[in-house]
């Protein structure tokens, strides 16, 4: 297993995903930030809701994780908003070296 997730947060519309995406990419707390229109249906205060969002798949580094998890949460426009990573289990080399020159350099205590 390498080092490296992917997190994905939804957000409601396009101006909040690319301002969000700017911050992570100017933080160096991710590589590339994918953004892409889905349906979504969850509850929500009891009720059952559906809308149009577009999902933010966030490559990065496990050890980034907290930080990057305040730094969503800080500039989300939503009350409690998705933030889930799964592990990135293998890659291409030459795309994981890419990515690693792209992120915020490793240390021991990222927190």
């Amino acid at each position: 297993m390498t080092p490296y997730i992917q997190v994905a947060t939804t957000v409601a519309d396009q101006t909040s995903a690319e301002q969000l995406a700017t911050v992570l990419l100017e933080k160096k707390l991710a590589a590339c930030i994918q953004i892409a229109p889905c349906t979504s249906m969850y509850r929500w205060q009891g009720k059952v809701e559906q809308g149009m969002e577009l999902v933010c798949t966030i490559k990065t580094r496990g050890d980034l994780f907290p930080l990057l998890c305040r730094t969503i949460q800080a500039h989300h426009p939503y009350e409690v908003p998705e933030i889930l990573a799964t592990p990135v289990l293998a890659g291409a080399e030459n795309y994981l070296e890419w990515m690693e020159n792209e992120l915020v350099p490793g240390s021991e205590d990222q927190d």
